[in-house]
């Protein structure tokens, strides 16, 4: 029996309180953007239910899921985990970062792996029920017969890819009395972002063959999508938009950039807070004009736009037809938006524009493994056994120093890394244009040590 056979077995997967054997090492895939309370708890409760010593976090560096910059530069975002219970923090490649869900989790999956000393991915869930999740991915992880069959149906009547997906198993579980799901668990699962990735986690484990163990934590607070700051803890999306429509100062002390109120600075660890007022916030309209820029140069150039990851024709044909109407990011979204394509959909495939992410490109780092080295932005100090364990059990290179990759890597993962260089130099110069003064590039920022 193969093993997504046997994660479809309910009575095998309940979750304990805590592990049975210890873990050592704990890993988080994560985009902290930006870093906030529950990340705290989340690495708290993880490491307390799993008897671990120390926790790696695999983050995303520059750019985020959403299609858009980071709010706060990597650098900042990894000392703010590792000033709340991070051990040792690497960077998720770039190309996989500002990708779907799937490739997002493949991508982390691959990576803590790759760093052999990880044994257990931990993940907050809205449902905190291991059993439910790894059933899921039991059953997308093999993607045949009746479900690839639902799901282009859904496709081709005019769903987003994660609707037909959700349709696909409802109509699976409507047919079969048999299906491990019941209609309700279902309807839960798949209705809660975090529970979403959650299976794309545990399908990456399986299809990888990968020795981790996936842990999840039931979440505490508002839902992933809430833009309000009462109700427990606040989501990184109601902190983000107090961020951005900006204030004044809730604490004394704080650096010059800070526009959290009081009421918003509660859902910040105390230990990070000051943190916040270190950078001004970057959002994706600071992008519109390298992207008008972009699209101009392109279309110069004869450059298809489809050649972008998740640009589709008919996309494709509709920015064409308004590519001399410019206006900013927001308003370019707004011009292509239909019920088929969602406001993240079209932001992600205007960035892999910007940073030049063609299909035949992040097929080829696929191809590569998703993660063929590790770069590493911070640890603590007082975790250099971790650091010493990395280095034994890695089966990929590790990264410290820029000037020192062209001398690790070579073919497609230096092409990778310098992807990842060259997104981390456009969220610069946009921090600089900020600023209105010089920042730091990637030759010359220091990693960040505790």
């Amino acid at each position: 029996m193969g093993q997504s056979e046997k994660l479809e077995q309910p009575e095998k997967l309940e979750q304990p309180e805590r592990l049975e054997q210890p873990a050592k090492v704990i890993g988080i895939i994560a985009e902290y953007n930006p870093f906030h309370g529950g990340h705290k708890f989340q690495i708290e409760e993880a490491k307390k239910r799993t008897g671990a010593s120390w926790c790696v976090a695999a983050m995303s560096g520059d750019f985020v899921q959403r299609g858009e910059p980071a709010v706060y530069s990597k650098y900042l975002r990894a000392r703010m985990a590792l000033s709340c219970g991070a051990d040792l923090v690497v960077e998720l490649p770039s190309a996989f970062a500002v990708s779907s869900a799937e490739d997002f989790a493949a991508c982390g999956v691959a990576l803590l792996t790759g760093l052999g000393a990880v044994d257990v991915l931990c993940f907050g869930s809205e449902d905190g029920d291991i059993r439910r999740i790894r059933t899921a991915a039991g059953i997308l992880a093999k993607e045949g017969g009746d479900f690839s069959s639902l799901l282009s149906i859904g496709l081709r009547s005019g769903l987003s890819w994660p609707q037909a997906r959700s349709q696909a198993l409802l109509k699976m579980a409507d047919k079969d009395k048999d299906f491990p799901l019941k209609r309700e668990e279902m309807d839960k699962l798949l209705g809660s972002p975090n529970n979403l990735l959650g299976i794309e986690y545990c399908k990456a484990i399986l299809r990888q063959d990968s020795p981790l163990i996936p842990f999840t934590i039931r979440r505490r607070g508002q839902g992933y999508h809430d833009n309000e700051l009462e109700g427990g803890q606040a989501s990184a999306s109601a902190i983000r938009r107090t961020l951005k429509a900006g204030g004044p100062s809730g604490e004394a002390g704080l650096f010059p950039y800070a526009t959290l109120t009081p009421e918003a600075m509660t859902h910040i660890p105390p230990e990070i807070r000051p943190l916040y007022g270190r950078e001004p916030v970057l959002e994706a309209n600071d992008l519109s004009e390298i992207l008008n820029f972009c699209l101009l140069s392109l279309k110069r150039e004869g450059t298809h736009y489809t050649q972008y990851g998740d640009m589709s024709a008919e996309m494709a044909r509709r920015l064409e037809h308004c590519l001399l109407k410019q206006v900013s990011w927001e308003g370019r979204i707004e011009q292509l938006k239909t019920r088929q394509y969602t406001y993240t959909r079209i932001s992600r495939a205007l960035l892999h524009m910007v940073l030049g992410l063609t299909d035949a490109r992040v097929q080829s780092y696929k191809e590569a493994g998703r993660a063929p080295y590790a770069r590493i932005l911070g640890f603590r100090k007082e975790s250099q056994e971790l650091l010493a364990l990395v280095k034994q059990k890695t089966a990929i290179p590790l990264i410290t120093k820029t000037a020192d990759a062209p001398h690790i890597l070579t073919g497609t993962a230096l092409d990778m890394f310098s992807q990842d260089i060259y997104a981390s130099h456009i969220r610069q110069t946009l921090l600089s244009e900020k600023l209105e003064k010089p920042v730091l590039n990637e030759y010359n920022q220091p990693i960040c040590i505790l």
